[in-house]
């Protein structure tokens, strides 16, 4: 007979050689919000209590940048890990078009589902121009066991929006305010309609602070100093999408999920608007450019992530990151490997957020093209030097980011050789990327709206056949 010594040593052998439980995973994603429009990013007025409480749970990620400088693109690079011209969602999909997340790309939800998580998506979709009509794949045709979404904005704005899909199912009216309403819906998920036995991955894209917008009246009284009517209602926007995330993150903490879910939050892309007479008042940080360019301030945005026990309270960042390297990173916590039969442009983060890495080492550098005009540009980061160009790959710029982000002084003159280097290497990249992805870019309108013919799905009936 075996001593209890010898039998309590076996058992905590068979303990520790348990696979470890798989964590919960929430994506959270602002929409249009800018670099600066955090008070934990800098912001002097905005009010983001609930996501200054955040950063300081986890770590703030200060050069976090978003796949695109528009929002379809950035949310596909999401999803598949692959920078957008890749994976064919190029541009802003307009109800109608031909542009969509195919079902040949293998997506995070779709691959976390066969891992065995039971998988959520509410809010904004925006990844095909056919919504809720079976030519072009939904949500659920891309994993998610449950979904509520819009194809872009809520509408008629964010107040008591009639446009949500629920499953395949028009909901109708609603009476509130979008991301409450969102947050709401995937609150219920956990609560009520996932399988418990089973880890999560939950995916909540706010409309907030897109516009149109509309803001709860007790979120504008938080203002009272602004006399700009334009301002108070988009810093109120922020607010109540901080409130939002405060209301998921406080189920968390009721349903005891907080300490085994990773969280990440982040935006698609920087601030509409100039930030000074246009609607659009998001800030972007003081660095160049908005929304639709790809100098910074259209392409770097908040980044915060917490995972409890995981990653160090408290903890700052500045190894450049995008949001390409979401599916890798997620895929890595859950222990599901990374597809192999293609190209995936990010890499797994999980060490520069636990601070146990300072650089990154990337087969694909950091890239951007923005298919729109009259803004079509390309640009490509390697370590601190970033190199943009027009799409005709005959006008370039140089900048330093170590020394210059806000990209004021051109450095192509100045560093021959690096600039040589650079070209030649974007050129290469752009071409290989081109060769891979669908041509969708070269046959549609360079402003990314509907294309010509297009009958906005009231005669497609059949699968497209791009899928």
């Amino acid at each position: 007979m075996r001593s209890l010594p010898a039998l309590f040593a076996s058992f905590f052998v068979l303990v520790s050689s348990l696979p470890a439980a798989q964590p919960n995973m929430i994506l959270f994603l602002a929409d249009d919000l800018g670099y600066g429009d955090l008070g934990c990013f800098g912001h002097p007025i905005i009010k983001s209590p609930n996501l200054d409480a955040f950063a300081k749970q986890g770590v703030r990620l200060t050069q976090c940048y978003s796949g695109s400088a528009v929002c379809s693109p950035s949310r596909s690079a999401l999803l598949t890990g692959r920078t957008p011209h890749r994976n064919g969602v190029y541009t802003w999909i307009a109800e109608g078009a031909e542009v969509h997340l195919r079902t040949s790309e293998t997506t995070l939800p779709k691959l976390l589902k066969d891992a065995g998580y039971s998988t959520c998506h509410s809010g904004k979709w925006h990844l095909n121009g056919l919504f809720n009509n079976p030519a072009q794949p939904q949500p659920g045709d891309h994993g998610y066991e449950w979904w509520m979404a819009t194809q872009n904005n809520a509408g008629p704005s964010h107040e008591n929006p009639n446009n949500f899909v629920r499953n395949g199912q028009a909901v109708g009216q609603m009476q509130g305010y979008s991301a409450p309403l969102v947050v709401t819906e995937a609150v219920t998920w956990l609560k009520e309609k996932r399988d418990a036995s089973k880890p999560f991955f939950l995916a909540v894209w706010t409309h907030e602070p897109h516009y149109p917008i509309k803001s709860d009246p007790k979120f504008k009284a938080l203002y009272p100093d602004l006399t700009d009517d334009v301002q108070k209602e988009h810093h109120a926007n922020v607010t109540q999408m901080d409130h939002a995330f405060g209301m998921l993150m406080q189920a968390l903490d009721e349903q005891k999920l907080a300490d085994s879910t990773f969280v990440f939050f982040t935006s698609d892309n920087g601030p509409e608007g100039d930030g000074i007479k246009t609607p659009g008042r998001g800030s972007s940080g003081g660095l160049r450019g908005r929304k639709r360019d790809v100098h910074e301030g259209g392409i770097r945005v908040p980044g915060l992530a917490r995972w409890p026990g995981k990653i160090k309270a408290g903890s700052t960042s500045e190894v450049p990151v995008i949001g390409s390297d979401i599916f890798p990173t997620m895929l890595g916590i859950a222990g599901v490997e990374t597809p192999k039969d293609r190209t995936i442009d990010g890499v797994n983060i999980l060490p520069v957020l636990q601070g146990s890495a300072t650089r990154v080492e990337r087969p694909q550098p950091l890239f951007w093209r923005l298919h729109m005009a009259p803004n079509a540009k390309i640009a490509m980061r390697v370590d601190d030097w970033k190199i943009l160009a027009d799409e005709t790959l005959t006008k370039f710029e140089l900048y330093n980011l170590k020394d210059d982000p806000k990209e004021a002084t051109d450095l192509q003159e100045k560093e021959p050789t690096k600039f040589a280097t650079l070209k030649e290497q974007l050129i290469q990249h752009n071409a290989a990327i081109n060769a891979e992805g669908p041509d969708w870019w070269q046959r549609l309108s360079p402003s990314g709206g509907t294309p010509k013919g297009a009958d906005n799905g009231k005669k497609k009936k059949k699968k497209a056949a791009a899928d």
